[in-house]
């Protein structure tokens, strides 16, 4: 098994829905979110909880899928875990060792990984039918985005997909990596650059600690994610992570959902239906781009509804991957008459309308100029 996290803040409320499931009998959980959320994080904590360990004891399997392909080659994964021969096929192995064993919990880490390409995802979920036709196997599995493979019963209630922490718990990751003795107003303005992304402030958590807080900060202003993606994987480089989730075959099956991306790399407000409607954005089926945003956990809906990503993603998207001037243009004209027309109206109800729309995209407004 992985070791279990020594720095782990706000994710009570999630571990103990988890733990909640459990009692109830053998679960099957998805744990969904943006690369960088904390999925594995939670995973791992789940697996080390001692109400776990005490119920299953040594029976608890952590397998990671990074390194499969397909469908067999997660199975001889699996099977590797379990201490099987290797075969050339180990789906029946695997179900049958599970099937006459004892109760037992299996975690798929970063399940996406072989599940998100349209040939394998059939296969998949067919496998993981079987797992959960075992009835005293508890499956957890890890994913990017906001959707559960199909052909599974998940136990309800589903876990959401996991949000960015509370200050609170942003704040104590922050200090039990590089200390507190930095002020708290440079604490604060550090953690702004993350969005409160597990991920995040654990890599300018550790740069911090190294170069203070005056260093970093001045960094950022030059380089942005460059300086926390220094590392060659996704778990030491936010710019790797977030280019996996960019290449997700999700996204690439909707083209022009990147373009949506681009441009909400500009809108720290984001956006809501309306304007998405009323700015007449030339992006072709904006609307199931946005659906595949949400899908893939590139972008959020926030309790506004609008819709919006996360500053490190944002950031990301701007250096890498700018708005075309298209777009910008056309978002742009689109405020620029609602301040005219809060300028030349002055009926109560028009105001207050074209007031709560201005208001709600102000920081929009001051980065589009």
């Amino acid at each position: 098994l992985p070791s279990e996290p020594k720095i782990f803040h706000g994710r009570e409320s999630e571990l103990s829905d988890v733990l909640e499931l459990f009692s109830q009998g053998t679960p099957r959980i998805a744990i969904l979110g943006a690369g960088g959320i904390g999925k594995t994080s939670l995973a791992r904590a789940i697996v080390h909880h001692a109400e776990i360990t005490v119920k299953y004891t040594q029976h608890r399997y952590f397998v990671a899928c990074d390194a499969a392909a397909n469908q067999v080659e997660l199975a001889a994964l699996i099977g590797a875990h379990l201490g099987l021969k290797c075969g050339k096929d180990l789906t029946q192995a695997v179900f049958q060792y599970f099937t006459t064993g004892p109760s037992s919990l299996l975690v798929l880490d970063n399940l996406e990984t072989v599940w998100e390409p349209t040939e394998c995802r059939g296969d998949i979920e067919e496998f993981l039918s079987l797992l959960a036709d075992v009835q005293h196997l508890a499956l957890v599995i890890t994913m990017r985005g906001a959707e559960r493979p199909s052909k599974v019963c998940w136990t309800h209630p589903f876990l959401g997909p996991l949000q960015p922490l509370k200050q609170s718990a942003a704040h104590q990751t922050f200090i039990d990596i590089a200390e507190d003795y930095h002020s708290p107003e440079d604490i604060v303005q550090v953690l702004s650059l993350t969005d409160n992304m597990p991920l995040a402030i654990n890599l300018i958590a550790h740069l911090v600690d190294v170069e203070g807080c005056s260093s970093v900060l001045s960094r950022w202003e030059a380089e942005r994610t460059s300086v926390i993606s220094e590392g060659y994987d996704k778990k030491s480089n936010l710019d790797v992570s977030i280019s996996l989730s960019l290449s997700s075959p999700r996204l690439k099956a909707v083209p022009h959902a990147q373009e949506l991306l681009s441009l909400l790399s500009m809108l720290p407000d984001g956006l809501s239906d309306v304007e998405l409607l009323q700015s007449k954005l030339p992006v072709k089926d904006i609307w199931h781009c946005k659906t595949t945003l949400i899908r893939t956990a590139l972008a959020y809906l926030d309790d506004k509804k609008r819709l919006k990503t996360l500053l490190p993603i944002r950031e990301y998207m701007r250096k890498t991957h700018p708005p075309r001037n298209e777009l910008v243009k056309c978002l742009f004209k689109h405020f620029h008459e609602l301040l005219e027309l809060h300028k030349d109206f002055s009926g109560a109800e028009m105001i207050s309308a074209t007031v709560g729309q201005i208001s709600s995209n102000l920081a929009n407004i001051q980065s589009l100029l």
